[in-house]
């Protein structure tokens, strides 16, 4: 989730990662060239992260991991119905109020 805007990416690898409330996406998959119709959201993903062997997102603008058989097209959406971010912030450092 960023901007308002729901990214469906599909991705082989996928893991907590060595930052503290980060997911580590690694591998990035897109579909196919060799179909005729191009999706316009999924060519801005696939530009977005052209060069990027491996991303870290923020814990909080996750939805949900699911693992598949087999991919889809990433695509972009507009965020819609009853999804809610986590309550912010998760941790904040010298916090001494516990």
């Amino acid at each position: 989730m960023s901007q308002g805007q729901v990214y469906e990416i599909y991705a082989r690898e996928v893991g907590h990662g060595a930052m503290f409330g980060f997911i580590e996406i690694e591998e990035l998959v897109f579909g196919e060239r060799s179909t005729l119709v191009v999706d316009p959201s999924e060519e801005k993903i696939k530009s977005e992260f052209e060069n990027v062997k491996r991303t870290y997102l923020p814990m909080h603008s996750i939805i949900r991991i699911d693992e598949v058989d087999k991919h889809g097209a990433a695509k972009i959406t507009k965020l819609e119905g009853n999804v809610a971010q986590f309550p912010m912030p998760i941790y904040t450092p010298g916090d001494k109020s516990s």
